[in-house]
């Protein structure tokens, strides 16, 4: 497995009780990997201010990503630029002992949950995956619906079933 694009190691030893503040900031490098890997056609600045307070040997991060990027249109791929503020919260917990064969479920209270291995968290990939999620996921620009209806894609509304017996309404006529 590759190493991920934005990797900000924070120490388990180098966290206390109270709470540590971290930044993080992406460099031109790492945003232009990110892209790639989220397929953006660029993300032009990514941040994050991280509040890390350790209890035991899990670790809650909550904070604060700021991104600017830009998408393709899903019907034009026209490019669009999207702004993101998002807050996050995510718990690192160390891995349970279980056999790799053994599938691990989360409650839905634990859906922000991320595991790790050995003395460190990564809270910049966590940043990279909160990103990911907060994005818009099919970005369209203004005349989306337009070049769509030209090539012929049915709206919700034709395609679904009253659409469907609307057009056999129309054939009796």
């Amino acid at each position: 497995m590759s190493a991920p694009e934005l990797s900000r190691l924070v120490r388990l030893d180098s966290l206390g009780p109270a709470p540590r503040t971290v930044a993080v900031e992406a460099g031109e490098a790492e945003r232009s990997a990110l892209a790639r890997r989220f397929g953006f056609v660029a993300l032009c600045r990514l941040c994050a201010e991280v509040e890390l307070t350790r209890r035991g040997e899990a670790v809650s991060a909550r904070g604060t990503l700021s991104a600017e990027l830009v998408q393709s249109c899903v019907a034009t791929g026209e490019p669009i630029a999207e702004t993101v503020e998002q807050a996050f919260k995510v718990e690192f917990r160390r891995h349970p002992a279980a056999p790799a064969d053994v599938e691990i479920e989360l409650g839905e209270g634990e859906l922000d949950v991320t595991f790790y291995d050995g003395a460190a968290i990564d809270i910049g990939e966590a940043v990279a995956e909160t990103l990911s999620l907060a994005v818009e996921p099919f970005p369209r620009c203004p005349g989306a619906d337009q070049a769509l209806r030209k090539a012929g894609v049915k709206t919700e509304e034709e395609a679904g079933p009253f659409g469907a017996l609307a057009g056999l309404r129309d054939k009796l006529k």
